[in-house]
């Protein structure tokens, strides 16, 4: 099943201000913001603020400036939260896609994990 972007989902909304956030950083490009059920004592998200439904097509269709702008996040985070390997002993990072991903916001997203070991990566077999 593939999803198509909804413009009501939870992220949309967020970036539009109707839903409010704990935001760790922000760019042009992108918003990084916690998680609001944690899995680790880090745990923050960092979405592109245009409308893609996942990584692939992300990866395949954002302009340049906005998958910069989205990584360059992605490491300010990292280093803002201690968890960088400049700053601290790691992190993961994490994007679901579709249904075997488990993705349940049709927005994409990375998932920065870090503070604490992660643990071995998990998946099917």
């Amino acid at each position: 099943m593939a999803f198509t972007y909804d413009d009501s989902n939870i992220f949309a909304r967020i970036l539009r201000g109707e839903i409010p956030c704990d935001k760790v950083a922000e760019n042009d490009h992108a918003l990084a913001f916690r998680d609001i059920a944690p899995k680790a004592p880090v745990h923050v998200l960092v979405i592109p603020k245009g409308k893609y439904v996942s990584f692939d097509d992300f990866a395949a269709n954002a302009a340049e400036g906005e998958i910069a702008g989205l990584m360059r996040l992605c490491a300010e985070v990292c280093a803002a939260e201690g968890i960088g390997l400049e700053e601290g002993q790691g992190f993961r990072a994490i994007s679901n896609a579709g249904s075997h991903g488990v993705q349940e916001v049709p927005h994409f997203h990375l998932h920065i994990m870090g503070g604490a070991p992660m643990g071995p990566m998990s998946g099917a077999r």
